[in-house]
């Protein structure tokens, strides 16, 4: 049977268009973290050497090398958790300088891939292709618990406004984020699709 995160793991990846409080579990992921501007050229690379790690594992039964548990399943959709510089921080008056942006994207991995295999691939992948970012790469377990997310149709630009409204959310509920930090799950391609009809999954832990 194969696995597919769109059809069994809805809670996570496909909520509704209100807030609402969910508890995510430990989860495996291929992380990278950066700086700097979502918007210039680099962060495309960052995108890329995830996908690539990714796609390897998933067609790893083609190339004879898939770990013993291997069951075959959708990959992931690329996810960021978001944060700002303590300049960018300090500077903060309404608007976020894009410059001054922390970063950290990942892709979930499916149970089955274990700290050793995903070193593995990692290395079978620095042999195939060159890229001086697979250094950067680390596999991650990875709590987020309590947290408040809803699903943001439209820009990015525009994320604001929603998060006003999982704030309020967070109140009523007598909760309180833990921090500015939050993270997207991107479940549309921006460069097919029109910024306004864009669906992110936005969140938050809260306490």
């Amino acid at each position: 049977m194969k696995l597919d995160w769109k059809k069994e793991e809805k809670i996570y990846y496909l909520p509704k268009g209100q807030p609402e409080l969910v508890n995510v579990p430990e989860f495996k992921y291929f992380t990278i973290g950066g700086k700097g501007n979502p918007n210039d050229p680099f962060f495309a690379e960052y995108i890329s050497v995830l996908y690539s790690l990714s796609y390897a594992i998933k067609m790893s039964p083609k190339q004879n090398c898939a770990p013993p548990d291997y069951v075959e399943y959708t990959v992931y959709p690329l996810e960021g958790v978001w944060d700002l510089t303590e300049k960018g921080k300090n500077e903060y008056r309404g608007t976020i300088d894009k410059n001054k942006l922390l970063f950290t994207l990942m892709i979930r991995q499916p149970d089955f891939v274990t700290e050793d295999y995903a070193r593995e691939t990692i290395e079978r992948t620095k042999k195939k292709k060159t890229n001086r970012l697979l250094e950067e790469v680390r596999f991650e377990r990875i709590l987020e618990g309590k947290c408040i997310q809803m699903l943001h149709v439209g820009s990015y630009d525009d994320e604001p406004a929603s998060f006003k409204l999982m704030e309020a959310y967070a109140q009523g509920l007598h909760l309180e984020r833990t921090g500015r930090q939050h993270k997207e799950i991107y479940l549309s391609d921006p460069g097919r699709v029109e910024k306004d009809k864009l669906k992110t999954v936005l969140r938050f832990r809260v306490q």
